[in-house]
């Protein structure tokens, strides 16, 4: 399966007083990612919303098989399982010296910033993503 990959150091303000990774911060590693699929394929988040386009979180699913801690180098796996006409789902996994510590996925739908309804997503996007992806919804 075709994936983007990336690497993400757990900072101290990441982990909770545990000492691992507070949960809630992996959607941000995962986010992370995904702008840096986008970036790696020549589009920014930052071009997207220039026309007119967000991608708003309408979903998300975690699963959690070990611990991460402060200074531990992730690697962060992201590939597109599903791509429609108005949203995709990026799965993720979040992996530590070949061992899976998180999967989860996320769901975006595009959304027009001057209406706020759901709009096709636009092409500069799908043409970015498309290497990553292991389906289609179209």
């Amino acid at each position: 399966m075709a994936y983007f990959s990336n690497q993400i150091r757990v900072t101290y303000g990441d982990t909770d007083q545990m000492g691992i990774v507070y949960h809630a911060n992996y959607l941000n590693y995962f986010e992370i990612s995904r702008t840096e699929m986008m970036r790696a394929q020549g589009l920014t988040y930052r071009q997207l919303e220039a026309t007119g386009i967000f991608l708003q979180v309408v979903h998300c699913e975690l699963d959690f098989h070990r611990p991460a801690h402060y200074d531990d180098l992730l690697e962060v796996r992201s590939s597109i399982s599903s791509l429609g006409k108005a949203s995709l789902v990026i799965v993720s996994e979040v992996w530590l010296d070949g061992t899976l510590l998180v999967t989860g996925k996320v769901k975006l739908a595009a959304l027009s910033r001057s209406s706020g309804r759901i709009v096709p997503l636009p092409p500069e996007l799908t043409s970015a993503v498309n290497q990553f992806c292991v389906s289609s919804d179209k």
